[in-house]
């Protein structure tokens, strides 16, 4: 870009990166533009920063929390209700992340999965454990879980999460049946 002079390179260089932070163009597009203008020098403000390492963190703590509240379930000698209190209070966390990343546009997969798989260990752990004997409950139970993944999928129009709700539907009338 001989022809432009220094000045305009610098304000289209500023744009482009205006464009970048606010997602007004995806990122592939920014960076091949920037690497046009700038003639191959990646100017500092596109490299890689603090937040998207925080926002890996963050993350990898929702990943996290899957075995966690599966040990806490499973392993652990605490009173229903106090595996509950946390469970509940872990769900709720998740979904504040979900919708703090959703008005950022970020990421929100990893937290909306990490709360669907908490509530349905967690609703089949105090199912289990309230009405061992009762097997419709805990089939109404997972139906219910079911039918949350198939409305959330289709309301955010997440194919993962209505695919994994109309399996386990079928699965769950298949294994009542057979």
């Amino acid at each position: 870009m001989l022809w432009l002079d220094d000045n305009r390179k610098k304000i289209i260089v500023n744009e482009l990166l205006y464009w970048k932070k606010s997602r007004m163009l995806p990122d592939r597009y920014c960076d091949y533009l920037l690497a046009l203008y700038t003639e191959g020098s990646q100017p500092k403000g596109t490299k890689k920063d603090k937040n998207e390492m925080f926002l890996y963190l963050i993350n990898l703590i929702f990943l996290l929390l899957v075995p966690i509240s599966a040990l806490l379930i499973y392993f652990t000698e605490l009173s229903i209700i106090l595996q509950t209190a946390i469970l509940i209070l872990i769900i709720f966390i998740c979904i504040l992340f979900v919708f703090y990343f959703s008005r950022k546009a970020k990421l929100i997969h990893i937290p909306l999965i990490s709360a669907a798989l908490i509530l349905l260990m967690g609703s089949v752990g105090l199912v289990s454990e309230l009405y061992s004997d009762n097997r419709a409950i805990l089939y109404a139970a997972l139906v219910i879980n079911c039918i949350l993944w198939l409305l959330a999928g289709l309301k955010l129009k997440f194919q993962y999460l209505w695919i994994s709700g109309t399996f386990g539907l079928m699965l769950i009338v298949i294994s009542i049946f057979v």
